[in-house]
Order: C-alpha cells, then structure tokens, then sequence
C-alpha cells in the first residue's frame, strides 16, 4: 500500500470515529424514571393548563391582532380587524389573564412578609395630586350594602376602639415597576365583614375615595372593584398606621386598603366609602384598559 493510500485510510478511519462520537452524543439514551406523588402530579397538571392555556390563547389573540391586515387575509384571518382598530382584543386577551389569577387564587396562599430591617421607602403614589388634609375631622366610613339593609356610617375613633389591630411588614408592588416593603397595622378586613355583614348574594365590594384629586388638584373621586374572597384574605388590611404611626396623607389616612395579594393600584387610599354589591362594580383603572383582577 502506497503512503497516499494510507493517509487516505488514516482519513477515513479518522472521520468515521468521529462520526461514531457524533452519534453517541445525540442518540437517544433510555429515560430515567422518576417517581412522582399522583396527587402532586394532578395538582401541576391542573395549575399549568390553567397557565400555559390562558397564555396561548392571549398570545394568540394579541399576535393575531398584530399582524398587517394584507397577511391576515391571505391566512383567511382578516376577522381580527374588521375596523383596524385592536383594543377589544387586547381587552379580551387581559380578561383571560384575570380569569385565570382569580381561578388560581388562594385563601391559604399567603404573600411573604420580612423583617423591620428590611423595610424600604414608600412613594406617594397618588393618581394625581395629594389631597388637603382639610377632609381629615370630618371624615366618616360609610358601609353599604348590608344585609341588615341599613347603612353605617363610623369615624376612625369608632373604627380604632372597636377592632383589634393587626400588624405585617409585606411588599407593595406598583404596576409601574417599583415595589416597597412596609409595615403596616390595621383591623382586618375580614372582621368588618363580620360586624358588618354584606347581602348574603353580595360578591364584590366597590371601595371609593371622595377625596381622591386629579392632575391638576380638582376632585377626581377614585375607586376601585374588589373581590370579597380577597377582602377576606388574612393578609387584606384596611389600614391606619405605617411604620408604627398613624396614616398621613401622603399615604392615605385615615383609612386605606393594604391587600398585598393585588397590585398597588388596587390599594385605594383614604377610603370614604365601602358598597357591598352582587355585581362586579365598576374600577377607575379597568375603565381606561388596564386590568380588573390585578392580582399578583
């Protein structure tokens, strides 16, 4: 044999080693089995078709209304806009995603809470301007909706001697991207509702703000829809104090919502009025396109 012919088979023999390695690498290896607990396994299943399934669906929704009208009609898709204009179903597309976090929602799932240490800055994040502290002595709680078919009107003084206050240092995370951790005390909203039981048909409470102020400092009362299961949450506070003093008005005083299981938009400050109602009430952020639920 020929030294070219040997280097020929030095080649060859060379290439098919390296084929067999490549081979091996990406040949399939028998699976591992795992044991997994048949209920857990029910319970993941569960969760993520709940999930993966509200995400296609939105992603196909707000994909398909993306596209250019000259594809979606070669597709035989051109129903997606028939007036070039999308927001519905960008509107229908966030309505799954609310669907699917109040489906997920759990009493017994609670947010975590830190230590006094790791308390951070708090924004004064009202919608417009803050309001004058002027509403402050004449201020009143009023409660609607009851089944006693009455309304009841309290004062903070009423409020403060007549529940227990409870305490929790958790997260407030604002739709906008920040997040703080507060310590917050106040009576839990779950005890108003014993005190004060709504209908028993009731499922929603709408909670308003009179004193709430707009961009350029004219009244803008704000309020907001709030599922009564999460009223009823352990961690949902109507709240009076932060950090170990009373509510400012930067911050909402007298009273204002801590439910750490929604985002901040949801936490309405400075509570006027509380109305118990059987029908998803309207919400001040919900009429302008953002989404109802906002849990987190």
């Amino acid at each position: 044999m020929s030294t070219k012919q040997k280097d020929a088979a030095v080649k060859t023999g060379m290439r098919f080693e390296f084929l067999k390695r490549l081979q091996d690498a990406v040949s399939e290896r028998p699976l591992e089995a795992i044991e997994v607990d048949p209920s857990s396994l029910v319970r993941w299943s569960r969760r993520d078709l709940l999930l993966f399934g509200a995400g296609g669906v939105a992603t196909l929704i707000v994909g398909g209304s993306q596209l250019p009208s000259e594809v979606l009609r070669r597709l035989g898709l051109d129903f997606y806009k028939n007036d070039g204009d999308n927001r519905r179903l960008l509107s229908k597309a966030v309505r799954v995603d609310d669907d699917v976090s109040a489906a997920l929602y759990s009493e017994h799932h609670l947010v975590p809470t830190y230590a006094k240490s790791q308390i951070t800055p708090l924004k004064n994040n009202y919608n417009g301007a803050t309001p004058d502290p002027s509403y402050i002595p004449e201020w009143q709680l009023t409660v609607d909706g009851l089944a006693s078919g009455l309304s009841v009107s309290v004062n903070i003084r009423t409020l403060l001697g007549s529940f227990r206050l409870h305490e929790q240092i958790t997260r407030l995370v604002c739709v906008e991207g920040w997040s703080a951790i507060s310590w917050w005390a106040g009576l839990r909203f779950d005890e108003l509702l014993r005190v004060y039981p709504p209908k028993s048909d009731a499922k929603w409470a709408r909670m308003e703000s009179s004193v709430n102020r707009g961009p350029w400092g004219n009244p803008d009362p704000y309020y907001v829809s709030l599922d009564l299961s999460t009223a009823r949450h352990p961690q949902t506070l109507l709240a009076t104090h932060l950090n170990g003093k009373p509510l400012t008005v930067e911050h909402g005083a007298p009273l204002r919502l801590i439910a750490p299981v929604k985002l901040g938009l949801k936490n309405i400050k400075a509570i006027t009025r509380i109305t118990y109602t059987k029908d998803e009430p309207p919400d001040y952020w919900a009429k302008r396109g953002y989404s109802r639920y906002d849990g987190i």
